[in-house]
């Protein structure tokens, strides 16, 4: 079974930055595919990054292109998405997933592509 903890969350203005962190546990990740998702109130889940098992592969949702980075390190067995320029519209719980399969060196951007989900971290952008 893994668990995944995400932190990092919070409350920030209008063009400041945030750091995710999403710390994986009963399980080494290093060949697992993994994601940030996030959730806004009344919206449905959408997908925001994803990184290939290597790291040497990303992707972005359009909104996010240039201003969020994700990274992984695997000898941590941990997630990141640095949050730069953040706008209101990024409010919203940020979730991280693995997928528990090994996979292709690629990035996956379909949630049911991910096996395992942390309970999420709040983050808040006021203007």
């Amino acid at each position: 079974q893994v668990q995944l903890v995400e932190s990092g969350g919070g409350l920030v203005e209008a063009g400041g930055s945030l750091r995710l962190s999403c710390a994986a546990s009963g399980r080494t990740l290093s060949g697992y595919a993994m994601g940030w998702f996030r959730q806004a109130p009344g919206k449905a889940r959408e997908f925001v990054a994803a990184i290939s098992w290597s790291g040497s592969s990303t992707y972005y949702t359009d909104s996010v292109k240039g201003r969020f980075t994700i990274s992984r390190d695997n000898a941590k067995n941990t997630l990141y998405l640095q949050m730069n320029s953040l706008k209101q519209d990024d409010t919203a719980i940020y979730y991280c997933a693995a997928k528990g399969t090994f996979s292709r060196n690629v990035a996956y951007a379909g949630l049911s592509e991910y096996h395992y989900w942390g309970q999420g971290t709040q983050v808040t952008v006021s203007s």
